[in-house]
């Protein structure tokens, strides 16, 4: 490197370039900053190199193109397809090509693949790319991203130059891009190396007043996308620790017991877009709050078979009162009163609800049932801080939370306001 390459270099590392190629590279960058097409680059180079004598009869080197959707991670590949198809000493090495893998004559494969830990399996990788690592989000997952790098490491053990790259703008505090950041920016490692810097820096061409208008309309998020900053007003609702600690691992559903008086709380759907979902829980003895049953029916569905579904269960634990939101208007309360259910609602919305919840969560006086999704919904709850202040807890853009909603709502009305008996509401009602 010439003297202006190295003190570039250490405008976005803060450390001096590695000895040789590293086998992580971690590139924290703003959009429109080229991210995509170099990393496209370096696995085309990737793919061009010689690894038979490495490989079983059969089998195939693979660079992996991972993102939190098809498409995405499709943004990659075809840059990779296009370096192929564009070069004429390349275009040659091109046996078969689809939408979702390319094969090449030296037994190559490029594959388009989600941020699956289970997908990259059993094969053998000399490139893997992360493609917009920090906004990973899988709901059978608390941490997809860790999952993910933790099941492809042994897969690049194998082929000499193998080699992991996570591309993405910096999102909020917590996951795998941020613990690499925290670890190895600016340290001295040649096998890890971390490049953090502005859309500018990568790509001088973008004009200014576009991210100066971003960042005067809403400066964190703007921060995030066009400077490369981490964003300070979004965190996690809460840790995978704090969640792990009060599962009870290997429960999934607890029995109605005698003399038990059980709560209730739906989260309603239409049947086309959000799954709705039911919770059940009671208060013991210690004053822990229990849940002993989660329903979650994703669409499509008949709203109506599934309110009968959902009031036979809440029957069978003798609850006669379910609590949920003000969603739809009266749809909710007139369905479940056919189905001789009183449907109330709730005192305080979604938000009050975590708010109130995470002091139970912390200081471990709920239990949880041991279910994938609700785990995976909780750990990606995020608290967002507003401009004036205000705090607000809700699920990611694109995300869900309809399993926590009614597993948390169970739980907080279980704990403070426990429903009456079904004879004393007779009773109740009759005095009316």
């Amino acid at each position: 490197m010439t003297d202006d390459e190295r003190a570039r270099f250490r405008e976005v590392a803060e450390r001096d370039p590695p000895k040789r190629r590293v086998r992580e590279l971690w590139v924290i960058a703003g959009r429109r900053s080229g991210k995509d097409s170099v990393a496209a680059a370096i696995a085309t180079v990737a793919a061009m190199g010689e690894y038979r004598a490495h490989l079983r009869p059969g089998e195939r080197a693979s660079i992996m193109c991972l993102a939190s959707d098809r498409g995405q991670s499709k943004i990659v590949h075809r840059y990779i397809l296009g370096n192929f198809t564009t070069v004429p000493l390349l275009s040659p090495l091109i046996e078969r090509s689809t939408e979702e893998t390319i094969e090449l004559s030296n037994r190559v494969e490029v594959i388009v693949s989600t941020n699956s830990y289970r997908a990259v399996r059993g094969r053998s990788i000399v490139c893997a790319i992360f493609d917009e690592v920090a906004f990973w989000r899988d709901e059978a997952s608390a941490t997809p991203d860790i999952e993910t790098y933790n099941a492809i490491e042994p897969s690049l053990v194998t082929l000499p130059g193998s080699m992991l790259i996570g591309i993405s703008s910096p999102y909020r505090r917590s996951g795998l891009l941020f613990e690499r950041w925290q670890r190895f920016y600016g340290t001295d490692d040649d096998d890890i190396l971390v490049v953090r810097g502005p859309s500018k820096l990568f790509n001088p061409t973008l004009p200014q007043s576009i991210i100066d208008r971003a960042l005067e309309r809403d400066p964190e998020a703007a921060a995030a996308e066009w400077l490369a900053e981490w964003r300070s007003d979004i965190a996690d609702f809460v840790s995978r620790e704090v969640v792990d600690a009060v599962v009870a691992h290997g429960v999934f559903e607890r029995s109605p017991g005698p003399g038990v008086t059980y709560c209730g709380f739906v989260d309603p759907s239409g049947g086309s877009s959000d799954a709705m979902t039911l919770g059940i829980a009671h208060l013991d003895r210690d004053g822990i709050a229990i849940l002993d049953a989660i329903r979650e029916v994703r669409p499509p569905f008949s709203p109506e078979s599934v309110v009968t579904d959902f009031s036979t269960l809440l029957k069978g634990y003798g609850i006669t009162t379910v609590y949920g939101d003000r969603y739809a208007g009266e749809w909710p309360r007139e369905r479940f009163a056919l189905q001789g259910i009183r449907y109330a609602t709730a005192d305080k919305p979604k938000n009050d609800l975590y708010r109130d919840a995470l002091p139970l969560l912390n200081s471990a006086k709920v239990q949880l049932l041991d279910h994938t999704r609700l785990a995976a919904q909780l750990c990606a709850l995020e608290r967002r801080t507003s401009r004036g202040g205000r705090d607000s807890i809700d699920h990611p853009p694109g995300g869900h939370d309809d399993v926590a909603n009614a597993a948390m709502g169970a739980l907080l009305h279980a704990k403070v306001k426990p429903p009456q008996p079904a004879r004393m509401v007779r009773l109740n009602i009759m005095a009316r």
